[in-house]
């Protein structure tokens, strides 16, 4: 049996913890139908983000989806948090097996 594999887009943020609850809600009203968020620590422009207290915390969030609604929630986090906030996003292509969950 051959696996029929369909494209969809993976939209990774890392960000100030302090928004994980915003992105979650953000990242569904726009029409992701799910993500996966981590609890993260490393070192990038901003310094040495160890996770050592409340305010020095940093996530990560994955989501699969559509290419178009990964576009759209992106161009939401540069606009509503990436002026305030410490914010990094990059995209990948990625391979699902199960359409309907992304």
């Amino acid at each position: 049996m051959a696996l029929t594999k369909h494209p969809r887009q993976l939209l990774v943020i890392i960000a100030e913890a302090a928004l994980e609850k915003s992105l979650v809600r953000d990242v569904k009203r726009l029409g992701a139908h799910g993500y996966t968020v981590y609890d993260v620590r490393g070192e990038g422009e901003s310094g040495v983000r160890e996770g050592a207290w409340e305010a020095d915390r940093t996530i990560e969030m994955k989501v699969i989806c559509e290419a178009g609604v990964a576009d759209q929630i992106a161009q939401h986090v540069l606009t509503a948090y990436a002026p305030h906030y410490g914010v990094t996003m990059f995209f990948a292509d990625a391979l699902v097996l199960r359409p309907e969950k992304f």
